[in-house]
């Protein structure tokens, strides 16, 4: 990948987090977010733009609204995501 520790803490560094047996993930913890205390590693690799552009084409699993402000994607779904990604699919 493209990680030289600029933008990402080596992957030395970070520790992988598994997925939750079931339950939701927010956009930070898919996509990452560098900024974080401690960083949080990205599941998906994609920037934000990319991210919602992918799921309006429906490359990318729809979320499921919490609240008003609440957005959150399914583990199910970001499992599936991963699985497919994973055999070679297009995103």
């Amino acid at each position: 990948m493209f990680n030289d520790g600029q933008y990402w803490p080596k992957e030395s560094n970070m520790a992988a987090t598994p997925l939750p047996a079931a339950g939701f993930l927010r956009q930070r913890q898919i996509i990452g977010d560098p900024k974080a205390d401690p960083p949080i590693p990205p599941i998906v690799p994609v920037s934000r733009s990319s991210w919602w552009a992918g799921v309006r084409a429906g490359r990318y699993p729809r979320p499921v609204r919490l609240g008003p402000k609440t957005t959150a994607w399914r583990v199910e779904d970001i499992r599936a995501l991963i699985e497919r990604l994973a055999a070679g699919e297009a995103a």
